[in-house]
């Protein structure tokens, strides 16, 4: 959230008992959770997605459910490390089905 918040997005935390409830109200499959899943203009953000992203996504609003960073990777936004790895932003559609949207 800090992360967002110093990129200028206003951030409101909800806590509910079961974020996989969310994740699928949201149409991001299971297999592609992380530890959290935001809700902006529509579309879901699960994990630790970098702001640089969500803009691009609201800029070129695409047919999608939103984007996905499964798991914790070390170098996304809030996992910053000494000793970071690659990850992918992957973009989720409607189906459930995913592409990569970017990589660091």
């Amino acid at each position: 959230m800090d992360h967002l918040r110093a990129n200028g997005f206003r951030v409101k935390p909800v806590a509910v008992e079961d974020s996989a409830v969310m994740r699928k109200r949201m149409g991001i499959p299971e297999k592609l959770g992380g530890c959290h899943t935001a809700v902006i203009e529509g579309y879901a953000i699960e994990g630790h997605v970098p702001a640089r992203e969500i803009r691009r996504l609201l800029a070129e609003k695409p047919a999608a459910s939103g984007l996905a960073v499964p798991g914790m990777p070390q170098g996304s936004p809030g996992m910053e490390s000494a000793k970071p790895q690659p990850y992918d932003v992957l973009l989720v559609d409607k189906s459930g089905r995913h592409s990569v949207y970017a990589r660091y």
